[in-house]
């Protein structure tokens, strides 16, 4: 009889966050469960347990991780903006994504209702720290670093908001389902202008 492959702390970690990440977008933060999750990845409750203590532990480690994975995608796609190599529609379309299909925004809500809103803090420090990576070429540029603070909130909000009501008050406006994102993209596209002349 073959046994499981021991994994480090590590691997089972990480194998625990991608499974929690995939049942997030197949089936929603309700079903981000150490049960559910143990299953996928053929291990123990106990053994989520001993990773993150609880499944509003779990779900704080996801938000990390989607939270820095998504950061890191973002701070690349502004950086080619910038130097003029990418398109902002992009950087605003993979906020927008990560709030919606990769159900950042849906997660955030079901921690806020559940009570678990420290679960939110990973999500908000990794931003922070995006923001602070920015900010200073944008003042080396002789440009405000409090500009890229106020850009960073105008698009999570919008992003986030977008995932959790975008398409049932576009319809009822009578408005594309890509009208935030257009405006959200508009208003990345002024900035920049700003920053290139800068």
């Amino acid at each position: 009889m073959t046994g499981r492959k021991r994994l480090t702390p590590e691997e089972s970690r990480s194998s625990a966050l991608q499974a929690a990440r995939a049942l997030l977008i197949e089936a929603g933060p309700q079903a981000v469960t150490l049960k559910a999750v143990a299953g996928r990845i053929g291990r123990t409750h106990a053994n989520l347990l001993h990773h993150f203590g609880s499944a509003a532990g779990l779900q704080k480690a996801l938000a990390e991780h989607l939270a820095r994975t998504v950061c890191e995608t973002i701070i690349e796609a502004v950086r080619a903006s910038r130097a003029g190599l990418g398109d902002p529609r992009e950087v605003v379309d993979l906020a927008f994504d990560a709030f919606d299909r990769e159900g950042a925004g849906a997660l955030a809500s079901w921690m806020l209702l559940t009570g678990n809103e420290d679960a939110l803090d990973p999500i908000i420090g990794t931003i922070h720290e995006l923001v602070d990576e920015i900010a200073p070429e944008e003042a080396g540029h002789g440009g405000d670093p409090m500009q890229v603070h106020r850009e960073t909130l105008s698009l999570v909000l919008l992003a986030m908001g977008d995932a959790l009501i975008g398409a049932a008050l576009a319809k009822s406006l009578g408005l594309p389902r890509d009208a935030a994102r257009v405006r959200a993209a508009e208003q990345l596209e002024a900035s920049l202008a700003r920053y290139q002349r800068g």
